[in-house]
């Protein structure tokens, strides 16, 4: 292997923590906002590992290293208000001048030609200081915490409650594992859908970080005790949620053993990076965090003989008659490529549960007020509720997340909306900066799973009507649109949610800052982004996406319906 180049530095103590406040060191509020975004992804209640510019997802990072990072913030803070800065693979590499109106970043992460798109590459250019992994919104600077998963998790919990048990969850236990960055917002989830929930997770930190944010009520590392509990709470159709201190791939086989089948069986764990993502059995974690260093490819070999083992058990929990499905880590790719031949027979989230919102151009909204104040996001959802009276899953989550979510770094919020919802609600959230009912600029964004930013096969874009998996034009489509519709910053990445060679994805940002220049951009980025999840099922045959391009005025040139 060629020695790594030691001069970058890959950790540093000392917390980060974004500005907040209407004053800003940055030449426009489109970079102040980059700026503090980019800081939030790694304050400590946000990102798993901060002082190793780890966000989420394994190994997924805001920045490459950290004179990266310091460069990255100094050119935001020189930025002119007709410059862009480009990013690559989170290096901050050449200024250009544009114009006041195109992005202020356009950013690329861990692009690498098909042919060399392997883990095994991607780690040695990785070593060499090369490259990073962005996972989906780490590089992109738009993760907001395990808030920013909650609502999906609990639209995938609720439909799946809608299509095998009667549209509730009460009486039913939900078994998963991971508790991360991601996984973090099951338990969440879970319990507003009315469920008792039972997640296995190694690391006791990561639990004590749910437990801390009000995502998670309770830990044990008894499994007598966390089966007796939500035992209990089944009986009684009570909700409750129980974090188990242990490793999946041990647990599960154990609750076979016993005789223990859950309602429901699924998973978080970042199985997607066996690295740096997945533990193995047979160790404790100081044990495998030590194996992982001295002896990477004992630790992946490891890594997969357990993925194995926790895929099995989840079969034979669905042939017991649990209702499992795959989350998205790409565990099922794993114990696919490591012998188990019928891995896919646990369907994935997006084509059983999920799909029908990305055919009308629905996915995952979300704002973050800079001011820093929590009373900027009551605005907006007061707002927002007015502006729209008759959405029902508006006005069903808009309240739960109130009670339930407790901010994480600067205050955001997170709803599923689709075409001519999101303008709607972005030109709303000009005019309350513009007005100044809103203390400061509110950044508008969105996770990368969504409805038309995604080529990923074992994920967003499974099971395709036309077969289209694996095409990745739409993704490249969608960041073209963004930029040219004017977002704040555009990204486009590799790999992020299911690893490397297995998906691209697309991210946009757009910030608010109340002038009336910026209600265009809104306009045409807020159009331009569902309407590429609509257009993209309309091509691949869904109906409901031909139709909803008809409600919105949307030109399909080869027309298979007309």
């Amino acid at each position: 292997m060629v020695a790594l180049n030691t001069k970058w530095t890959l950790k540093r103590t000392g917390a980060i923590h974004s500005p907040r406040g209407t004053a800003i060191s940055c030449k426009g509020w489109q970079q102040e906002a980059a700026m503090r975004m980019l800081m939030n992804n790694l304050d400590p209640d946000v990102a798993e590992r901060p002082e190793e510019l780890i966000v989420y997802g394994g190994s997924g990072k805001a920045a490459r290293n950290w004179e990266c990072y310091d460069a990255i913030v100094k050119e935001l803070q020189s930025l002119g208000n007709d410059e862009t800065l480009l990013v690559q693979s989170g290096k901050p590499v050449g200024v250009l001048k544009s114009y006041p109106t195109a992005p202020r970043v356009v950013i690329s992460n861990s692009q690498l030609v098909p042919h060399w798109a392997t883990w095994d590459e991607f780690r040695r250019l990785e070593h060499l200081g090369l490259t990073m992994f962005g996972q989906m919104t780490a590089g992109s600077w738009i993760y907001i915490g395990s808030q920013g998963i909650v609502q999906g998790t609990f639209e995938t919990l609720m439909a799946c409650a809608k299509k095998h048990f009667g549209g509730s969850l009460a009486g039913r236990i939900v078994l998963t594992a991971g508790l991360g960055g991601m996984g973090g917002a099951q338990p969440l989830a879970a319990t507003m859908a009315g469920a008792a929930f039972l997640g296995v997770e190694i690391d006791e930190a990561r639990i004590q970080k749910r437990i801390q944010s009000g995502y998670c009520e309770r830990m044990t590392s008894n499994l007598d005790e966390a089966l007796a509990i939500v035992t209990k709470a089944k009986e009684r159709g009570e909700a409750i949620s129980i974090a188990l201190l242990g490793n999946a791939a041990e647990i599960y086989p154990e609750l076979i053993r016993r005789g223990f089948t859950p309602d429901i069986v699924t998973d978080q764990t970042s199985a997607h990076d066996v690295l740096n993502g997945y533990y193995p059995a047979g160790f404790t974690k100081v044990e495998a965090d030590a194996l992982r260093t001295n002896d990477p490819d004992n630790y992946m070999s490891e890594a997969r003989k357990s993925i194995v083992t926790h895929v099995e058990a989840m079969l034979e929990m669905q042939k017991r008659g649990a209702i499992a499905f795959d989350y998205g880590n790409n565990i099922r790719g794993e114990a696919s490529a490591n012998g188990i031949l019928n891995a896919f027979d646990i369907p994935g989230f997006v084509p059983e549960y999920i799909r029908p919102l990305f055919c009308e151009g629905k996915g995952p909204f979300r704002w973050v007020a800079l001011s820093g104040d929590p009373e900027d996001i009551l605005t907006t959802d007061r707002e927002l509720l007015k502006l729209f009276p008759d959405d029902e899953t508006l006005h069903r989550w808009i309240p739960l997340a109130q009670k339930h979510i407790h901010f994480q770094g600067l205050p955001a919020r997170i709803c599923w909306l689709g075409m001519g919802a999101r303008a709607k609600a972005g030109l709303m959230f000009n005019q309350l900066v513009r007005d100044g009912k809103v203390k400061a600029p509110i950044v508008i964004g969105r996770d990368h799973l969504d409805t038309g930013s995604v080529a990923s096969p074992n994920r967003e874009t499974e099971g395709m009507k036309d077969g289209s998996d694996a095409i990745a034009d739409w993704p490249m489509l969608n960041f073209a649109m963004n930029a040219i519709g004017g977002a704040t910053w555009v990204s486009l990445h590799h790999g992020g949610g299911v690893g490397i060679g297995n998906s691209i994805h697309a991210g946009m940002v757009i910030v608010c800052d109340g002038t009336r220049e910026t209600d265009a951009r809104l306009e045409r980025v807020l159009t331009y982004d569902p309407a590429m999840g609509i257009l993209r099922h309309a091509d691949a045959g869904y109906e409901t996406a031909h139709t909803e391009a008809n409600n919105h005025g949307l030109h399909i040139p080869i027309d298979q319906y007309a």
